[in-house]
């Protein structure tokens, strides 16, 4: 719709130190390096502390991530690519299962600001990877942070939030749980 325009939540704040990993495919190595300096940008401004790790497509993204997650700890995750229509089926393989991907680790929990670009064309990609432009990897990076304020927000408490073991077990004393 032309002439549309598009609502950009304020940046979050955080009283703890925040940790992010990028996590970018080079496959397109301009496009790549201005999507990052787009993320990191949004990130410092934020006050987080980051680590960039380069995968070779996006393919791997959502592998990296699970990866960290499952080996390190950070707090959220930035996945970075770029996906040009080609002559192939391949095209729409990469940009479906990365996506699926990512929305599946997020639908687990992981705070994951995806700025996979899936583009028809090299100039469109240039467009939305450029941080003076649509700068799609600060809003990536931007939507991480977001997912982490909220999870921060909504973490569990130390007494616990709705049924734990303990709340079914309370009163029963042969050891079954009952609902």
């Amino acid at each position: 719709m032309a002439g549309s325009s598009h609502h950009i939540l304020d940046r979050p704040t955080f009283d703890a130190p925040v940790k992010v990993l990028i996590v970018a495919s080079p496959y397109y190595k301009e496009i790549s390096d201005n999507q990052i300096a787009g993320a990191i940008a949004e990130l410092e401004v934020a006050g987080a502390t980051l680590d960039v790790v380069h995968v070779p497509g996006a393919l791997e993204i959502p592998t990296a991530i699970g990866i960290a997650e499952r080996m390190s700890n950070f707090d959220g995750y930035v996945a970075l690519g770029c996906v040009i229509r080609g002559e192939t089926t391949h095209y729409d393989t990469v940009c479906n299962d990365s996506s699926r991907a990512i929305q599946l680790l997020g639908l687990q929990g992981l705070c994951i600001g995806n700025g996979i670009l899936t583009v028809e064309n090299q100039k469109q990609a240039e467009v939305r990877a450029d941080p003076k432009d649509q700068n799609k990897g600060g809003g990536a990076a931007a939507a991480a942070l977001h997912l982490i304020a909220l999870s921060r927000k909504w973490g569990r408490s130390a007494t616990g939030v709705g049924f734990t073991n303990d709340i079914l077990m309370a009163g029963n004393t042969d050891g079954n749980t009952t609902a």
